[in-house]
């Protein structure tokens, strides 16, 4: 596990379990949990290992520190040299961010403070995100020449054409309220109850069937980029497989017979 230079008896990442829940968190708060190449690394790995845990059922994606997430370390980024260089990093940062949406389980986004550029594109990459009042969220890069092209991808699929144009061409921030309106966010809670709120959140999502919960997700993303009579097509023959499955007619009597489902997860 990487240490963070800026302490180093610090790992950059934390990982904690809570029920079927597992915590990861940025852990570079004197760098404003900005996405180093090892921090990038760890996270990709930490989600990879998650995936492949039958017991862990929802991820939390939180951050140490008063800032959620300052985006690439740009220290590490002026000292790359040439196209190749660049082209790594922002490949590998996409990865990560993909490996979010390819998880099977769902992942929360725990907002406690800022997130800005590949920040923010980390909050739109989970497929929910509960924010602290304090929170504010920014695509910046305009203001130093680099625009927030990779942020755009997450940014344009969760929030309207116009939205994310402003947040683009303007780099000014929203703040929690705006940012639960616009779409990006689900809830915005007191920053003492953040953590407990995404837990909460998790428990009732944990309650379900993980292998429907797999199901669904991985559909739900697939459609998004299909036609509306495709769409229909795919999503009929991915609810008639469903059907077939243990969980969903364990599900089917369990609430005919009036009773508490057991799932078996297939």
């Amino acid at each position: 596990m990487e240490k963070d230079p800026a302490n180093t008896n610090d790992p950059i990442l934390l990982t904690e379990n809570r029920d079927n829940t597992r915590i990861l968190t940025l852990n570079r708060p004197q760098s404003r949990n900005a996405l180093s190449d090892a921090l990038i690394d760890e996270l990709h790995q930490a989600l990879l290992a998650a995936a492949a845990d039958s017991t862990v059922r929802v991820i939390i994606i939180a951050a140490s520190g008063s800032v959620f997430c300052a985006g690439h370390d740009l220290r590490e980024v002026q000292a790359k040299k040439g196209l190749a260089d660049y082209r790594d990093l922002f490949n590998k940062c996409s990865a990560m961010m993909q490996a979010i949406v390819k998880t099977p389980q769902p992942v929360i986004a725990a907002v406690q403070g800022t997130a800005t550029a590949a920040g923010c594109q980390l909050v739109a990459s989970c497929d929910l995100a509960i924010a602290a009042q304090n929170a504010h969220f920014a695509t910046p890069g305009v203001h130093i020449g680099l625009f927030c092209s990779t942020p755009m991808v997450p940014l344009s699929r969760n929030i309207s054409r116009k939205q994310a144009m402003k947040m683009l061409f303007t780099g000014e921030p929203l703040n929690a309220a705006d940012a639960k309106a616009a779409g990006l966010i689900n809830d915005v809670v007191d920053a003492d109850e953040l953590l407990n709120q995404c837990l909460a959140l998790a428990a009732t999502i944990a309650a379900k069937s993980p292998l429907t919960l797999k199901i669904g997700k991985e559909a739900f993303y697939k459609q998004l980029e299909m036609s509306l009579a495709d769409a229909y097509d795919y999503a009929s023959e991915v609810m008639a497989e469903n059907m077939t499955r243990h969980d969903a007619q364990e599900g089917i009597s369990a609430f005919v017979q009036k009773r508490p489902p057991v799932w078996r997860g297939e």
